[in-house]
């Protein structure tokens, strides 16, 4: 049975998500010492010290972790707030929809938290479109800025 549910503050799939992260999306997971670094994220946001993320969601089949999103206060690199970060479904669950699901799930828990707009970015071509992200303008020669506005 399918169910949206935050993980952020559930250890066991908060470890997945961070070790799904890095794989996904950094080269932390090539570093010597992945595992310490790892288990300082999870530390610290269980430990209320990562102000950055607002919140995790995950896709739970059968209390396993099938894929997840997340909600960032910020990027680095960019002044618009709140971040639609993370969006990840597992290669075995693709082409299921899923995605949908776990935007859905995103988009209702970021309305709830007042938010009226969520930023992205991405190098896809077309697929945030499908969710209603709108296009801002291009960050490099593939990555481009979108908003989705939450307001009904």
């Amino acid at each position: 049975m399918l169910s949206v549910k935050s993980i952020k503050d559930n250890k066991e799939y908060l470890e997945e998500y961070f070790y799904l992260s890095s794989l996904e999306w950094e080269d932390s997971y090539k570093k010597d010492n992945f595992k310490s670094i790892l288990n300082k994220r999870v530390s610290d946001v269980l430990n209320g010290i990562n102000d950055n993320i607002i919140l995790v969601l995950g896709l739970i089949d059968d209390d396993k972790l099938i894929g997840f999103i997340s909600l960032f206060k910020y990027d680095d690199n960019y002044d618009h707030t709140p971040w639609y970060a993370t969006m990840y479904v597992k290669e075995e669950y693709r082409g299921n929809h899923y995605s949908k699901i776990l935007n859905d799930a995103l988009i209702e828990e970021a309305r709830k938290l007042g938010y009226e707009k969520i930023y992205l970015k991405s190098e896809l071509i077309n697929y945030y479109e499908k969710f209603n992200a709108k296009y801002i303008k291009n960050l490099s020669d593939k990555e481009k800025l979108f908003y989705i506005d939450l307001k009904r």
